[in-house]
């Protein structure tokens, strides 16, 4: 399988989910600081979803 360049949408939604658990874990944000790692994971996973199949 050949990786390819997530979808600008699916990349954007990645970014910021990723910069939020950052940010949750530099900063005391109630919601953020709990599930920060969770936050930046989830990033992760959608940028890996994105580049392994083709069209998302």
């Amino acid at each position: 399988m050949k990786p390819s360049a997530p979808n600008k949408i699916l990349w954007a939604i990645a970014l910021i989910v990723g910069i939020l658990g950052i940010v949750g874990h530099l900063v005391a944000v109630n919601y953020l600081s709990e599930y920060s790692f969770m936050l930046v994971l989830v990033g992760f996973v959608l940028l890996a979803i994105g580049t392994s199949f083709k069209g998302t």
